[in-house]
């Protein structure tokens, strides 16, 4: 499973800035980060060597609620962490500032060495987390050999941890979502994770249910109605043991908001490939069109060259018939032309021999009317 952050990077960037400033400068930042966590960061010139660090963050809750005891001061359990961890370089001001539930006095003049600096001004960074793992170990603590405890860390996301008579411990997300595309885009994550935790031996078994696991037996209704099923994880005894415990805290009490985060991530992945897809569509579609255009005009230009080829064929032929049809008319007329014989005027003017006798003219009738000759008879 991806890991958010538990450190802040805003709080290492300005930390680095004022130890590296070469004068002294003053400060009075105050920023926001995931999780309702704000930070208030101060340093005076007067007082150059110091720095104050004010959290404020949601702590963990048993009730609906959590309490205005728990939001004006930590746990006593809490605060001897903080000595603990930040001793060598930070002191725990009492009271803290208002509006928040702890303050340190950050002093690194005692850190010579830059890396030692850098090694402390990134475990600053790390201060939620610290807060809430005490605050869960105490609360584990608090249970018992066995039980069933319910945790608020937001008000809209509670969860619970149960814990065996083999005092395993098991943490139980119920998982509500308002829209269908986002459960069914859960209910597969949550599928996948199940079957890839209980794949490796060294991982947390992970577990996804519909119904209420057994753990959760004489909790109110309300409580266990939900839409996305119940997701539970096995905590061992080495995840809240030392250094881990800050990290294992930071995993369960993020764990709904890294589905959600997630789930938003998958519908976005899934959005551009759509849209990449819609993008080949349509271009495949426009090339289709250019094509066919283009082959349009081809087959146009193609027909436009056939048909003046045709008229060209068109006018040969009957320019060729027209050659034709005249020698024939030409041939019917010589055909019809007396036979001449050159010479034969001249021979019959100098021979009276080869005179030709007219022959006479029918008679007519005395009405005018010509004379029909008529057949004889044998």
């Amino acid at each position: 499973m991806a890991f958010f952050s538990s450190g802040s990077r805003v709080l290492v960037e300005i930390l680095t800035r004022i130890q590296s400033a070469e004068r002294p400068m003053p400060v009075d930042h105050t920023f926001y980060e995931f999780g309702s966590i704000r930070y208030h960061v101060e340093a005076l010139v007067s007082d150059s060597e110091n720095v104050y660090l004010s959290i404020a963050t949601p702590s963990l809750s048993h009730g609906a609620s959590p309490s205005s005891s728990s939001r004006s001061r930590l746990p006593e359990l809490t605060l001897q962490e903080m000595k603990t961890t930040y001793g060598k370089f930070a002191e725990i001001v009492e009271p803290p500032r208002e509006g928040y539930v702890l303050t340190l006095k950050l002093n690194f003049s005692g850190l010579t060495r830059p890396k030692d600096r850098v090694k402390a001004i990134n475990q600053v960074s790390l201060l939620q987390s610290v807060v809430l793992s005490s605050q869960l170990k105490d609360m584990l603590g608090s249970l018992g050999s066995s039980g069933t405890m319910k945790l608020v860390y937001s008000q809209r996301e509670p969860f619970f941890v149960s814990k065996t008579a083999d005092e395993r411990i098991h943490a139980i997300f119920p998982m509500r979502f308002r829209d269908d595309t986002d459960l069914a885009i859960a209910t597969c994550f949550f599928q996948e994770l199940q079957e890839l935790g209980n794949s490796l031996a060294r991982a947390p078994k992970c577990s996804w249910s519909p119904i209420p696991p057994p753990e959760l037996r004489g909790e109110y209704v309300h409580h266990l109605t939900t839409n996305g099923g119940f997701v539970s994880f096995g905590v061992l005894s080495r995840h809240v043991r030392g250094k881990r415990a800050a990290k294992t805290a930071w995993i369960l009490l993020n764990f709904q908001s890294y589905v959600r985060y997630h789930i938003k991530c998958t519908r976005s992945h899934i959005q551009s490939r759509m849209r990449e897809r819609l993008e080949t569509l349509t271009e495949a579609i426009q090339n289709a069109r250019l094509r066919g255009n283009h082959d349009d005009d081809k087959r146009k230009s193609q027909v436009v060259n056939k048909s003046k080829k045709r008229r060209l064929i068109s006018l040969a032929k009957a320019k060729s018939l027209r050659k034709g049809f005249r020698a024939v008319l030409d041939k019917m007329k010589r055909l019809r032309l007396r036979i001449r014989v050159r010479g034969l005027d001249r021979l019959r003017r100098q021979c009276q021999c080869f005179a030709v006798h007219k022959l006479p003219a029918p008679p007519r009738s005395s009405s005018g009317k010509e004379l029909r000759y008529h057949r004889l008879e044998q």
